[in-house]
C-alpha cells in the first residue's frame, strides 16, 4: 500500500497534459527519485516508423557524455594478441571456447556487455538464443563487434549504450542517474536524441518523434514537448 500511495503521490507532482521542456522534465524526474537506492533515468521514444519493415529500422549506440553511472562488466571473445588488447583495455572476462562452455553449461551471464572479434562470431552465433534475447547479441551494427576490442572495451566501460525499436517502435534507453546533475542528464539526453535524429531512415514518413518520455525507476512518465525537438 505504501509504494502505491508513494506512486500516487509522485503522480499528482505531474501535470496532466502537460507536455514539459526537456530541462523541466529531468528537474521534475529528480525531484520525484526518492528511493533508497539511486535510481535510473530512462528516456522512452516513440519514432514514426514501422519496425516490420527492414528499411524502417532504427538501431545504433552512442557514447553518453556523460556516461550511465552503471559499473559496466565486459566479456570480450577474441584470441591471441586481441585478447591481450581486450585485457588491456580493462575488459573484466576474455576467452572463447571455455566462456561459450561456461555460458551454455552453467548459465554464467555475469556481464553486461558482449564484444567479439569477426572471427569469432561463429562461436558466438552459438549462444544466440541465450543473448540475443537478453540484447547481448554483438552486432556490427553498434560497433561490438570489430577488430578494435581495446576501443570497444573502453566505449563499453566509459557508458556507450545501445538504441533499438522495440515491437511496438519504441526505444527504451537509460541516460544516467537520479544522482547526476541536471545539466548532466540534460547533456545525456540531447545526445541521444541527436544520435536517433540522425538514425532516421529514409523511408520514414511524416512525424519523426511521435511522443518522448523521461521516468525514473520508481517514478510515473514525464512527456516531453516533442515540437521544440
Amino acid at each position: 500500500m505504501k509504494k502505491a500511495k508513494n506512486y500516487l503521490a509522485k503522480k499528482e507532482m505531474v501535470e496532466k497534459n502537460k507536455l514539459y521542456d526537456i530541462d523541466e522534465s529531468i528537474e521534475l524526474v529528480k525531484k520525484m527519485a526518492s528511493a533508497k537506492f539511486d535510481e535510473t533515468v530512462e528516456m522512452h521514444i516513440r519514432l514514426g516508423v514501422d519496425s516490420r519493415h527492414a528499411d524502417q529500422q532504427v538501431r545504433g549506440a552512442i557514447v553518453l557524455p556523460n556516461g550511465t553511472g552503471k559499473v559496466v562488466r565486459v566479456l570480450v571473445f577474441a584470441k591471441g594478441e586481441k585478447a591481450n588488447d581486450a585485457q588491456a583495455a580493462g575488459a573484466d572476462f576474455v576467452g572463447a571456447e571455455d566462456m561459450v562452455e561456461k555460458i551454455q553449461k552453467q548459465n554464467w551471464l555475469d556481464f553486461d556487455a558482449v564484444i567479439a572479434t569477426p572471427d569469432m562470431m561463429g562461436l558466438v552465433g552459438r549462444l544466440g538464443r541465450i543473448l540475443g534475447p537478453r540484447g547481448l547479441m554483438p552486432n556490427p551494427k553498434t560497433g561490438t563487434v570489430t577488430m578494435e576490442v581495446g576501443k570497444a572495451v573502453k566505449e563499453a566501460k566509459a557508458g556507450k549504450i545501445e538504441y533499438r525499436l522495440d515491437k511496438t517502435n519504441i526505444i527504451h534507453c537509460p541516460i544516467g542517474k537520479a544522482s547526476f546533475t541536471k545539466e548532466a542528464l540534460i547533456e545525456n539526453a540531447n545526445a541521444l536524441l541527436e544520435a536517433i535524429k540522425k538514425a532516421k531512415p529514409a523511408a520514414a514518413k511524416g512525424q519523426y518523434f511521435k511522443s518522448v518520455a523521461l521516468a525514473s525507476t520508481m517514478s510515473p512518465g514525464v512527456k516531453i514537448n516533442v515540437a521544440k525537438l
